[in-house]
């Protein structure tokens, strides 16, 4: 893939605004929570992390899909899967997402500000994907869930955002 042309980069550069704005809201909600105690069990971990899930999902109670993946990175971020997919070890790469990501989306009802399905395994994003793709901060990580591209709040379990189709055929 050559380099980005200016708009796809302006794309991506409106993008990691939103991202930053995300992070930045997401780190705010963190701090009102009741710290978590330095042996905390799996329940206390899980109460946290559903308490969190909820306030960021009021604070985005208007969220909808692109306010991050905004539409015009939407096809520059297509655009550098397909390169990434379309190379010579493409279908390797893709037949390793699949074989963790039984899941179709639509049957699992994904929406922008949805939990992420506790049912759902984690894909594993290849390197050479996480190479290619704008970079994120720790509170964030991309998944596939079938062949959408999710964008996940790791500490909240919320889909940020998310662009169907991001899997080449």
């Amino acid at each position: 893939m050559g380099p980005l042309t200016p708009a796809e980069a302006q794309a991506l550069a409106t993008m990691n605004d939103r991202l930053k704005a995300y992070v930045e809201l997401h780190r705010s909600i963190e701090r009102l929570l009741p710290p978590l105690p330095t042996e905390a069990t799996p329940a206390q971990i899980d109460k946290n992390q559903r308490a969190f899930e909820t306030r960021m999902r009021e604070a985005r109670a208007t969220a909808k899909p692109g306010d991050i993946f905004t539409p015009e990175a939407r096809p520059v971020i297509t655009r550098l899967l397909a390169t990434v997919f379309g190379g010579p070890d493409g279908q390797q790469l893709k037949a390793s997402i699949m074989d963790e990501n039984p899941a179709d989306p639509v049957a699992v009802r994904l929406g922008v500000n949805d939990r992420y399905p506790d049912t759902v395994p984690l894909t594993t994003i290849p390197p050479q994907v996480l190479q290619t793709l704008p970079k994120l901060t720790e509170d964030l990580e991309y998944r596939f869930i079938g062949d959408w591209l999710i964008l996940l709040d790791t500490h909240a379990h919320v889909i940020a955002d998310f662009i169907d189709n991001a899997l080449p055929k």
